[in-house]
């Protein structure tokens, strides 16, 4: 028994360490001041201020920012009304049908959705003229159709646990189906809502394939800016650019759990 535990434990610290250890080194060779990536000069922080005057990365991570945002408002909009959607079905082959074509892009590689994506912008630019040409509406567009998947997924889950006899008490006592959702629904789901943002804003900001296929000349996202300089050589600034995004991605996980427990002792209190 003492030789098992000791087996999974150590696979247990093999797993984390190579899971986070290029992590780790990743951001100690983010302060070397040398312009190889693999050999170690002096500590600096030269490459952040060199990553500050970045114009072109600069613009691609606002960019990314806002569609990231924008997709992933929309996919959580769109993601609670299937969800409800699917909830309110009688019919088990409805249901099944609906369910299947909103969960579709989970399982679709990504190469094919965004080429099926490219020719549907194609044909409706040259048939209706819109979009005009492809740039931040095209991968917006296209992140929410995989965001949308996710968030649906992660909604009707937190959905199909909720009481029924909340929502027929509210009624019961005369309140309508708006004021229902709004004052009863609404805030018992915000824990998975929020949770579905992030995960869409999340998959946004870090989708190369699909937005590589709709993006146009005029619009680069951060991930597609990353790809191209790595193809043509590791720069220090990437090291500096990655450092920065697992300190925005540890805090939005932070900021997400001290919210989410708060959710859980207030629902505790009102028990």
């Amino acid at each position: 028994m003492k030789n098992r535990s000791t087996f999974v434990l150590s696979m247990l610290v093999f797993g984390y360490a190579f899971l986070y250890v290029p992590i780790v080194i990743l951001i100690i060779y983010s302060f070397n001041d040398s312009r190889l990536v693999t050999v170690w000069s002096h500590f600096s922080a030269r490459w952040y201020g060199e990553l500050f005057k970045n114009a072109q990365i600069g613009e691609a991570l606002w960019l990314s920012l806002r569609v990231a945002a924008a997709s992933a408002t929309v996919s959580v909009i769109l993601g609670t009304s299937a969800a409800f959607a699917m909830r309110r079905m009688r019919t088990l082959f409805s249901r099944g049908a609906f369910e299947a074509m909103v969960t579709t892009p989970l399982i679709l590689p990504e190469v094919l959705t965004g080429l099926s994506l490219l020719l549907l912008f194609v044909f409706l630019g040259e048939t209706l003229g819109w979009p005009g040409q492809r740039g931040a509406l095209t991968i917006t567009l296209a992140h929410i159709t995989f965001g949308m998947a996710y968030a649906t997924v992660v909604i009707r889950a937190r959905l199909s646990q909720l009481d029924p006899a909340l929502e027929e008490a509210a009624a019961d006592l005369g309140a309508t189906p708006w004021r229902t959702f709004r004052r009863v629904t609404l805030p018992l789901l915000l824990p998975a809502i929020f949770a579905a943002w992030l995960l869409a804003f999340t998959l946004s900001l870090d989708d190369v394939v699909i937005a590589s296929f709709v993006t146009g000349p005029g619009a680069t996202t951060l991930p597609l800016v990353i790809f191209s300089s790595v193809r043509l050589g590791v720069s220090p600034q990437i090291n500096a650019l990655a450092t920065l995004l697992v300190l925005f991605a540890a805090c939005t996980i932070l900021t997400a759990t001290l919210i989410l427990r708060r959710e859980e002792m207030q629902a505790k209190n009102m028990k």
